[in-house]
């Protein structure tokens, strides 16, 4: 298990555990997602540091393995472009190395974190045109408050809709970039080895032990960590941007199926709760669930990377993996309004 000891590998490892899995954890316990030094164990799992771009200790960790399940990766939008060469190291180079072991050590089964940022902009349809595919937003649109993308055939307003695992790949961002050719790579090692990959294309995950407040963390975690600390959350644009928040425990379970499916299952399959929802819904459910919290404060402005809506449905992964979701937005929010988080 790769990245075992971060937000949503920490969950997984103890799924596996309590499953009766046997798992030793490999964690580089990289700044962006450790202040603290990694814990001797997780779950029972032991944890060994070590950088994945390293063959030494990959090659080692992986004696006697089944299945790697590759958590580890650098996430989030991050501060600017200074950090392109720690997002393409950290996840596509570090996945390199980790196929190119698992080649020579006979490993045949992989499941990927993948993300649902892979996609770019979600599924839309235009009244005219059907199902298209907007280009990126303009910047001059979003400093005039203009969210929403247009058709590119006619400019007209579109519909926001389910996006299918078979939609087409289109990065926005340099972690998106870095995702889809993990995505890549992993498909070019099963083809060339026989092996099978699961890519678990991630909605936006929260729940217990996120980070506090970073560049590099989910919108989940800034606006907890501001209504733990007493100020409104900042929404940006109006906040109706759709996103599908799943909690990490159904994540884990979806880590477990997985596992535990046919060992020549290959594909992508979102993982997501199938209840999509505003970022201003979200803001507000945390706030209301905390007494004395102040309201949301949608601030307008943008980020350069951010799509307007993209959420999913759970079909396929609940067909195939016969993964299926258990903790509502509601249910989940109201808990991680106090839950813990990640010094």
């Amino acid at each position: 298990m790769t990245g075992g000891a971060g937000f949503i590998g920490s969950h997984v490892v103890a799924a596996l555990t309590a499953a009766g899995h046997a798992v030793t954890v490999l964690d580089s316990g990289h700044p962006a997602a450790h202040r603290g030094p990694l814990p001797a164990e997780i779950a029972g799992a032991p944890v060994a540091r070590a950088d994945l771009r390293d063959p030494g200790p990959v090659a080692a960790a992986l004696s006697g393995v089944d299945v790697v399940v590759h958590q580890a990766a650098m996430v989030g939008l991050g501060v600017d472009l200074d950090d392109l060469p720690g997002y393409v190291g950290c996840n596509d180079l570090a996945t390199a190395v980790l196929l190119a072991q698992m080649a020579r050590a006979g490993v045949g089964r992989l499941v990927l974190a993948s993300s649902m940022v892979v996609y770019g902009e979600g599924g839309y349809s235009c009244p005219a045109h059907g199902r298209v595919r907007p280009g990126p937003r303009v910047v001059a649109d979003l400093a005039a408050g203009r969210f929403e993308p247009p058709c590119p055939d006619c400019g007209a307003p579109l519909a926001p809709e389910l996006v299918g695992e078979d939609a087409p790949l289109d990065p926005r961002s340099v972690y998106a970039a870095t995702k889809v050719a993990q995505e890549h790579l992993s498909a070019a090692w099963a083809r060339q080895t026989g092996g099978a990959v699961a890519a678990l294309r991630y909605h936006n995950v929260y729940g217990p032990g996120m980070p506090r407040d970073t560049p590099y963390s989910g919108v989940a975690a800034i606006f907890r960590s501001a209504v733990e600390a007493g100020r409104p959350p900042r929404v940006f644009e109006d906040g109706g941007q759709r996103r599908d928040f799943v909690h990490v425990r159904d994540v884990a379970r979806a880590n477990l199926a997985a596992i535990d499916v046919d060992p020549d299952v290959s594909g992508a399959f979102n993982v997501c709760s199938g209840e999509p929802r505003t970022v201003l819904d979200m803001a507000t459910a945390l706030s209301a669930a905390v007494h004395g919290a102040p309201a949301p404060r949608v601030v307008g402005g943008h980020r350069l990377g951010d799509v307007r809506h993209v959420f999913a449905s759970p079909d396929l992964a609940a067909k195939v993996l016969g993964f299926e979701p258990e903790i509502a937005f509601d249910e989940g929010m109201r808990a991680f309004s106090t839950a813990a988080l990640r010094d």
